[in-house]
């Protein structure tokens, strides 16, 4: 008799817990709508910032390390993207590039050297990583070297000489480049390491006191006809990226010209940073489409909300989110991920070679890490009725699991109802994970009647749910 008694209680309790819920808004997840797939979320420690991971020690470096790649202590970074140097010399913030002497002409071999320091330890960085479960390695050139170019210098713009509406008198370079960026590849590989994707502009809208390159995107097409076959006859599976437009709408018109250029399908990514133009509407294209940098360089914040700042972590789980329900990027990366920084171009902030301090920005990425959204996933549809302020994305896993992402904007609780994802059968509750100023990614569960989820999501928080 006590055992029905418990049993009817407990029913009972579900009916009032619906009954209260029905007032608030409801989330309809939809796992036949199928969007995009997902390749996860990365960071950089491009300019020697490797370096200055690894001079941390022992313990700090381990815990900085989780912190980025782990899937069950940190943010689970599935991404990682490695400078390409192009200065013929590395003080520090600088690349030193494998090739820094000029050669006798642009037909003789280069003059390559062994990688500098192990590429500014960004080969140590990436055995960590990719052993913490790190999918993907993006190699990225901020500029080809100086006697490459128009301006003589791998700093301050210019043009890689060869490409339409260039003219040096040391003839055309781009087969030179070409070289070099292959020979890279083979320096990794020597190393255990697969370069996946390959990119030889970064913002090339500007033009930079550090290392920049300019090109449009004719320009870029004029390079791909030497590079795409370059990697082919080197039996290269490494696929190329373009542009790492300094914001979405620099990276859209370079994508176009290489579109009407006939190139795009030497393509494997598109990629675009968020800085001149945050992403917007999706590219018109078939590939793969990563943001590959965004960051802000006010002084340093650690907070999830205050007052809506740019750099808190709540202003940044909403451009994740954003990006990739309305902007259909399949990958999302933050600029820095530990650094020596005064602002806030990094998530983890180093002091020394013991102190390491964690933004809210980091637990905001986590969200969207490979603890809960695992590489092959897929974006599903989801759907708010009855607030607008509150925002959603959901993705299915391979395993049949899937994650919902909730950010209530408001600055009250929310009691959601969440409908459309698969219980098993028995089941009373399911997971969740919470943040907002208090907390850093808190395990709780949320109550289910077996047909909906009952979710409590506070003001200014964001809550992960896990069927």
């Amino acid at each position: 008799m006590v055992n029905h008694l418990t049993a009817l209680l407990g029913a009972l309790a579900v009916i009032a817990q619906a009954a209260a819920q029905a007032s608030g808004p409801t989330v309809q997840v939809n796992p036949n709508q199928k969007y995009q797939g997902f390749d996860g979320i990365g960071v950089a420690e491009a300019f020697q910032r490797s370096l200055v991971l690894h001079e941390l020690n022992t313990a700090s470096q381990k815990l900085a390390l989780d912190y980025l790649f782990s899937n069950t202590t940190g943010a689970g970074f599935t991404i990682l993207r490695n400078g390409i140097g192009s200065s013929p010399d590395d003080p520090f913030d600088l690349m030193k590039s494998i090739a820094p002497t000029a050669p006798a002409s642009n037909s003789s071999k280069l003059n390559y050297i062994p990688l500098p320091r192990n590429d500014e330890y960004q080969v140590w960085l990436s055995h960590q990583a990719i052993a913490r479960g790190v999918k993907y390695i993006y190699a990225d050139a901020w500029s080809a070297d100086g006697y490459m170019k128009t301006n003589g210098t791998d700093t301050y713009g210019g043009y890689i000489c060869g490409v339409t509406n260039t003219s040096c008198a040391s003839g055309d370079w781009r087969q030179s480049y070409a070289n070099k960026l292959v020979k890279y590849i083979h320096d990794y590989q020597s190393r255990g390491i697969t370069i996946d994707y390959l990119g030889f502009l970064n913002e090339p809208d500007l033009s930079t006191p550090y290392a920049s390159m300019q090109s449009s995107g004719q320009q870029a097409a004029d390079f791909l006809d030497i590079l795409y076959p370059t990697l082919q006859k080197a039996g290269l599976k490494t696929q190329i990226a373009c542009c790492d437009g300094s914001g979405w709408e620099q990276n859209r018109e370079r994508l176009t010209g290489i579109q009407q250029a006939g190139k795009e399908d030497t393509l494997g990514l598109v990629t675009a940073h968020g800085y001149s133009s945050a992403p917007s509407t999706p590219f018109a294209t078939n590939k793969k489409t990563w943001i590959t940098e965004w960051s802000t360089f006010d002084p340093i914040n650690y907070d999830w909300y205050v007052a809506g700042n740019q750099s808190e972590g709540l202003t940044w789980a909403n451009h994740i989110q954003q990006a990739f329900s309305a902007s259909n990027v399949t990958g999302f990366l933050y600029w820095w991920g530990a650094a020596n920084a005064t602002d806030n171009e990094s998530l983890l902030v180093i002091n020394n070679t013991a102190e390491v301090r964690v933004t809210k920005r980091l637990w905001a990425h986590a969200h969207f890490g490979s603890r809960f959204i695992r590489q092959g996933a897929t974006r599903i549809g989801a759907a708010v009725s009855g607030d607008s302020t509150l925002n959603v994305t959901a993705f299915s896993n391979t395993d049949g699991t899937v994650a919902v992402q909730l950010i209530n904007n408001g600055n009250t609780t929310q009691d959601v109802t969440l409908s459309g994802v698969t219980i098993a059968k028995g089941v009373v509750q399911v997971q969740t994970w919470l943040t907002n100023q208090a907390n850093n990614l808190t395990e709780g569960y949320a109550k289910s009647d077996g047909t909906n989820v009952f979710a409590v999501v506070p003001g200014k928080s964001m809550l992960s749910v896990i069927t």
